[in-house]
C-alpha cells in the first residue's frame, strides 16, 4: 500500500508539472506525459520509446521490460487502472461542483448546452466531443486545471456497472439522466437493464448526499430517483421549472412558463425531442444562479455539430443531419418530428441500420418500418444493418457508399431530407 501511495504521489507530481497526458503518439505535444494504454488491437507500450523521441516528458507503461531503457519510463501495474486512480486523486483535490450527465439519448447535446450556459459566468471544464468512456472520462478529469469553478462530465455506457465505475473516481455531486431508451440493448440486456445501468448515477448521488436534476415528465425517472433528498425537477407539466414548445419549424423555439417567465428561447436545434435537453440547461443554469438573459443567449448561440440535429442548406435542399448515432428510441423521435414539420418541399428519409440491439434487432427494425409506413414520403431509402434482413417495400442499399451513388444521381432540388443511422453506418458520407 505504501509503495502504491508513493507511486501515485510521484505520478501526480509529474502530472502537475505539465497538466497534459496523451495516449496517442500521433497527437503528442512536446512535454506531455505519454500514457501507454492497451486494447484488443493495439499495445501502447510498443510506442513508449517513440513517444520519448517525439518529446514526451515521461512515458507511463505497464511492461516492466521497458524500465531499463530510459529514466523517463515509469512502470505501473496496469496503465488503465492507474490512469483512473490518478484521475480520482486529482478529483479529490478539486473543491468544485462536478455535474455528471448520462442517458440513452441527448446526453452530448445536453452536456454542450449545460456547459455553454455555465460558462457565461464560471470557468467551466467539460467533456470534449463524446470522450465519455473508460478512457475519456479520466482524461476529462485530468484536463481540469486549478482555475476551474465547475465541471460537466458526460458518461456513456453500454453495460451495467459501467456508470458506477465512472462515479467511483469522478465523484460527482450533481447528476442528470436524460432518459432511458432502447439503446445498447445487447449489452444492457433489455430496457430494464438500461434503467438499472443508467440508474447507477442516481445510486451514487443518493448514497453520497448529492443533487439530481430530474425530468419529471418521465415516470420511470421519478421512480428511479426516489430516496434522493435533493431533487430539482423540470418538465412540461410539473416541477420546479416548466417549459413548452412554441414552434418547431424547423428550429426549436421554447418558452419557460414560470419562476420567472422566459417568453422565448430560439434555438438552433432541429427536433422537438430537444426540448428536455434545453430545459435541463435552463434548470441547471438557474440552480447555479446564472441570470436568465445569459441562459437565453448561451442556448440561442449554441450551434450543433458532429452530425447531431444539424440543419444544412445545400442549394435548394435542406438536410437534417442527425447521423452521429441511432437507436430505436431516437430513430422513432426523429421520424415523428420529421413527419410533423410543415414543409412545401418533398420529404425523403435516408435511414441507416441500428446497432447493438441483440436479439431484439429484427423486431426493432420492423417497428421502424411500420412507423415509416404510417406517413407519406417522396422517397424512403434504407441502408445496411438489419434493414437488409427484414421485409419492406423501400429502396435498400448495403452501405452508405452505394447510397451515395444513388443520391448523387438524383440531382434533388427543393427537397427536405432526414439522414440518420448508427455511427458504423457513416450516413453522413451520403451527402458529403
Amino acid at each position: 500500500m505504501e509503495q502504491n501511495e508513493a507511486l501515485l504521489q510521484r505520478l501526480y507530481q509529474l502530472y502537475l508539472s505539465v497538466f497534459t497526458i496523451q495516449t496517442d503518439t500521433r497527437k503528442l505535444q512536446p512535454g506531455a506525459i505519454y500514457w501507454a494504454l492497451k486494447g484488443p488491437n493495439f499495445n501502447g507500450n510498443a510506442y513508449a520509446m517513440k513517444a520519448l523521441e517525439l518529446g514526451a516528458s515521461y512515458a507511463v507503461v505497464d511492461d516492466p521490460a521497458l524500465a531499463t531503457l530510459s529514466d523517463k519510463v515509469v512502470v505501473v501495474p496496469d496503465t488503465l487502472a492507474w490512469l483512473q486512480a490518478l484521475a480520482k486523486h486529482h478529483r479529490q483535490q478539486l473543491n468544485i461542483p462536478i455535474i455528471a450527465i448520462t442517458g440513452s439519448n441527448g446526453k452530448t447535446t445536453t452536456k454542450e448546452l449545460v456547459s455553454a450556459v455555465l460558462a457565461t459566468i464560471y470557468t467551466t471544464y467539460t467533456t470534449e466531443g463524446n470522450l465519455n468512456n473508460h478512457i475519456g472520462v479520466p482524461l476529462t478529469l485530468l484536463k481540469i486545471k486549478a482555475d476551474a469553478q465547475i465541471a460537466v462530465v458526460e458518461m456513456g455506457a453500454n453495460h451495467q456497472k459501467e456508470i458506477a465505475g465512472y462515479c467511483s473516481y469522478t465523484l460527482p455531486n450533481y447528476g442528470l439522466i436524460t432518459n432511458c431508451g432502447k439503446a445498447h440493448l445487447e449489452g444492457f440486456g433489455g430496457v430494464e437493464g438500461v434503467k438499472k445501468g443508467k440508474g447507477e448515477l442516481y445510486d451514487f448521488i443518493r448514497e453520497n448526499g448529492g443533487t439530481a436534476f430530474v425530468n419529471w415528465d418521465y415516470d420511470y425517472l421519478q421512480t428511479m430517483s426516489k430516496g434522493i433528498n435533493n431533487l430539482i425537477k423540470y418538465g412540461t407539466t410539473e416541477g420546479d421549472l416548466r417549459g413548452e414548445i412554441i414552434s418547431n419549424s424547423p428550429f426549436l423555439e421554447i418558452s419557460i412558463a414560470h419562476k420567472p417567465i422566459l417568453a422565448s428561447i430560439r434555438t438552433q436545434l432541429v427536433g422537438d425531442y430537444n426540448l428536455p435537453n434545453v430545459l435541463s440547461a435552463v434548470a441547471i443554469g438557474r440552480h447555479f444562479k446564472v441570470p436568465d438573459p445569459l441562459i437565453k443567449h448561451a442556448i440561442e448561440q449554441y450551434s450543433p455539430s458532429n452530425s447531431r440535429s444539424q440543419l444544412l442548406q445545400i442549394g435548394s435542399n435542406q438536410i437534417i443531419l442527425d447521423a452521429y448515432n441511432a437507436n430505436p428510441t431516437s430513430m422513432k423521435a426523429a421520424i415523428e418530428n420529421f413527419a410533423q414539420l410543415d414543409s412545401t418541399k418533398n420529404k425523403i428519409l435516408l435511414l441507416g441500420g441500428m446497432m447493438e440491439l441483440g436479439e431484439d434487432s429484427l423486431l426493432e427494425h420492423e417497428a421502424i418500418i411500420l412507423l415509416i409506413a404510417k406517413h407519406q414520403w417522396k422517397q424512403v431509402v434504407l441502408v445496411g444493418g438489419d434493414f437488409g434482413n427484414v421485409s419492406h417495400p423501400f429502396l435498400y442499399f448495403n452501405n452508405s457508399i452505394e447510397a451515395k451513388e444513388w443520391y448523387v444521381a438524383q440531382n434533388f432540388s427543393n427537397t427536405l431530407l432526414l439522414v440518420k443511422g448508427s455511427r458504423s453506418m457513416q450516413m453522413e458520407k451520403i451527402i458529403q
